[in-house]
């Protein structure tokens, strides 16, 4: 797709679907169904053999959809997602060598923290938009209630446990850019095709978040 500010994005879009995908043949009805949804972003998780080509998949055949690599555990694989033409990288932890990586070159990456510590490591690289991962697991809004003193600067796309009740308190905090969630396209959905079951569910979110504007 056409060059984007990528957080900007997210931050209209308000919600991330984060997809576990195993047949690529299902890659480009799934991102028909996230566009005709209205959400036309998926952060495809490298948790399948086949995850990969499914994300080569949706950023050649849907260049209008924002399609990015998640649970990226090291450098091969975010090399293989940037080869696979994922616009931005995101990682469960904070890998020095992946964030390294992809400041070398130039693709947004949003590292897993959970912990000030991790914040801190991050900070250090200059990075002020992350992943708080597990969200929910891990203390949810009151922890980033908490954090939003200290680390004002920091923003955060909460992953883990969030669904269509809690997305909307996430997202009124001032330190969240957006929500990554399975709920609205989960594995077992694309797995069965059911993508106009995928449609629907994404419109809800849509309404629920009131997202407003799509990628430039």
């Amino acid at each position: 797709m056409a060059s984007v500010d990528v957080t900007a994005t997210l931050e209209r879009l308000r919600v991330v679907p984060v997809i576990t995908i195993h047949d690529p043949g299902h890659a480009s009805p799934l991102a028909a169904a996230l566009e005709a949804g209205g959400l036309p972003c998926a952060e495809i998780t490298l948790r399948t053999p086949k995850a990969v080509e499914a994300l080569r998949r949706i950023t050649g055949e849907h260049p209008g959809v924002l399609a990015g690599a998640g649970t990226v555990l090291n450098v091969r694989q975010a090399r293989e997602a940037c080869d696979a033409g994922a616009a931005f990288v995101v990682s469960p932890g904070f890998s020095q060598g992946v964030v390294e990586y992809c400041l070398g070159v130039d693709i947004p990456v949003y590292p897993g923290v959970c912990t000030p510590t991790e914040i801190g490591a991050a900070l250090e690289m200059n990075l002020s938009v992350l992943k708080f991962f597990p969200a929910e697991a891990i203390g949810g809004i009151p922890l980033l209630r908490a954090i939003s003193g200290p680390f004002r600067e920091v923003r955060f796309i909460p992953t883990g446990g969030i669904t269509a009740a809690n997305v909307s308190q996430y997202l009124a905090l001032d330190n969240v850019v957006a929500c990554g969630g399975s709920w609205m396209a989960s594995a077992d959905w694309i797995a069965e095709g059911q993508f106009e079951r995928i449609t629907v569910a994404v419109g809800e979110a849509v309404k629920i978040t009131g997202k407003h504007g799509e990628p430039a």
